[in-house]
């Protein structure tokens, strides 16, 4: 079994305080995805310092394989220690999920991670182990598509003490929220956000200590593949359009002179859309049989590339895109690569397009159309994307 992890993390900072002291690290190899939250000891300063440097140090060393003992050991000796209190300390939680499904968990001092399997709560079993003087709680146990795991700081245990609630809420309680907000369509984003608000209410809109939700939610991959431009060599045409149609997910296609590419290996026209999906800075879209968009190359994936990065930036923006129904060929693509896909394959051809000699009277070069490429991928990676290019 294979599956895909997507994940996401926000956090509500200590009242009047401008640095969390938590962090969430998350850090992708060729076998896992690793999933570090650090609280550092009080707040402010200090704590994000001892967050920062806990969660560095956690997942560099969890992704090369080192054993735990021996990650705790190298924050040990690293730390600063509190002059205050005497004390170097941050609470820690490491989730490692493999890609086959096995997932291993280490807590220390922190919060049980939730786990939901579809619309009921899942269990595992947790064994204490003692390194370097630390008792740890382990576990070992599988994922599958539809789960999620939900990690949090102990800010969100603390939310309405002494106000709202007596004594916070408990797992139990909050479990039973995230399954009353959920549906089965969630993403992590969403599932994040339903706990972080219910938890700013607890507070009264002034959170008593920093609050950070950290999800990984399971899904079956589902690759796009995106091919954009010509490859240098003619011969290899082929080659890479028999790669586009391998995709298990949506297949894309930018720019004119791949799209004749395409068409020439299907066997099939090229049909201009009709005037519906032109905009005054976006070209129109075009329609090729077997392939799920076809748009014009530079002026689109420029504009592509701005929408992906407001939604980065500014989750209200997110929210108000995905729910979006435009018809240009711009937020066609950046809707696509960030709905209907796990992962985002570039097949990006490096021949210099003719096609490209004269845009508002300046040529787009090959490095500018790599680093645009290369600037896609950086946001649908911010976005919980797994993202590859390959050159031909």
């Amino acid at each position: 079994m294979n599956i895909h992890v997507e994940t996401y993390t926000a956090s509500l900072n200590k009242k009047y305080e401008e640095l969390c002291g938590d962090r969430v690290k998350i850090v992708r190899n060729a076998d896992s995805c690793i999933l570090v939250l650090a609280d550092g000891l009080g707040s402010g300063v200090k704590a994000n310092i001892l967050a920062t440097l806990t969660s560095e140090i956690l997942s560099t060393m969890v992704a090369e394989g080192t054993t735990i003992e021996e990650a705790i050991q190298t924050i040990t000796a690293t730390l600063p220690v509190c002059r205050e209190r005497g004390v170097a300390y941050s609470t820690f939680i490491i989730v490692q999920i493999f890609y086959d499904g096995r997932v291993y968990l280490a807590e220390y001092d922190s919060p049980d991670v939730i786990f939901l399997q579809g619309s009921r709560a899942g269990t595992f079993e947790r064994e204490i182990h003692v390194h370097s003087e630390k008792k740890v709680r382990e576990a070992h146990f599988m994922v599958e598509p539809g789960d999620r795991l939900i990690l949090f700081s102990d800010g969100i245990v603390h939310a309405g003490v002494g106000s709202i609630l007596n004594f916070g809420w408990d797992k139990k309680e909050i479990t039973q929220h995230l399954l009353t907000m959920q549906h089965y369509n969630d993403n992590a984003r969403t599932t994040t956000w339903n706990l972080l608000h219910a938890v700013n209410d607890l507070y009264q809109g002034l959170p008593g200590d920093d609050s950070t939700v950290a999800v990984a939610h399971i899904l079956e991959p589902k690759e796009t593949m995106m091919m954009v431009g010509p490859p240098v060599n003619k011969e290899d045409d082929e080659v890479v359009a028999r790669k586009l149609m391998s995709a298990t997910g949506k297949k894309i296609v930018c720019g004119g002179t791949t799209s004749q590419i395409i068409s020439r290996y299907l066997h099939e026209e090229i049909k201009m859309d009709d005037l519906l999906s032109f905009t005054g800075d976006v070209p129109p879209i075009a329609r090729i049989k077997g392939i799920d968009l076809v748009t014009e190359g530079a002026l689109t994936i420029g504009k592509a590339v701005q929408y992906l990065e407001e939604c980065a930036k500014s989750r209200d923006y997110y929210e108000q895109f995905i729910e979006a129904d435009r018809n240009d060929g711009a937020f066609l693509l950046a809707h696509t690569l960030l709905c209907d896909c796990t992962a985002v394959h570039f097949l990006l051809g490096t021949a210099d397009n003719i096609a490209h000699a004269s845009i508002n009277y300046s040529p787009i070069s090959l490095s500018q159309k790599i680093k645009v490429i290369e600037k896609m991928g950086e946001e649908l990676k911010k976005l919980g994307k797994i993202v590859t290019i390959e050159k031909f």
